[in-house]
């Protein structure tokens, strides 16, 4: 698969599932927000996460962005990405469109994902 490195730093936040639904940063950015019956996660530059008593916020991600779009019927994509991942003791968090999916990592453990990633057959390109 075809990986480009984003090369904004991310933040991983967590808020009640009652939050109010956050604005959007200006200018284009990674953001994504999913809210379930428990919670409301956003993904965004860290720059622009939130803040409040009841926000968690785990800084210093990075995203790699598989080139796209990908047809659905496409099977094993996460797989064939997160197993040379967990190979090397990376963890990651999925974030996934309609186009494409994203494999998150933290910022320290970026030049060790790309390299498994390569190593796996992968080409990742820097952002």
């Amino acid at each position: 698969m075809d990986l480009r490195v984003l090369s904004d730093r991310l933040s991983v936040c967590r808020l009640p599932a009652d939050s109010p639904w956050p604005t959007p940063p200006a200018g284009p950015s990674f953001y994504s927000v999913t809210r379930t019956d428990a919670e409301m996660s956003v993904v965004c530059r860290e720059d622009s996460a939130p803040a409040g008593e009841h926000v968690r916020v785990e800084p210093d991600w990075r995203a790699l962005e598989v080139a796209g779009p990908l047809d659905f019927s496409m099977v094993g994509v996460m797989a064939a990405l997160t197993a040379p991942l967990a190979d090397v003791d990376v963890s990651v968090f999925v974030v996934s469109t309609y186009d494409t999916d994203y494999v998150l990592v933290h910022a320290a453990a970026l030049e060790r994902a790309v390299e498994a990633l390569r190593e796996a057959g992968h080409t990742v390109h820097a952002g």
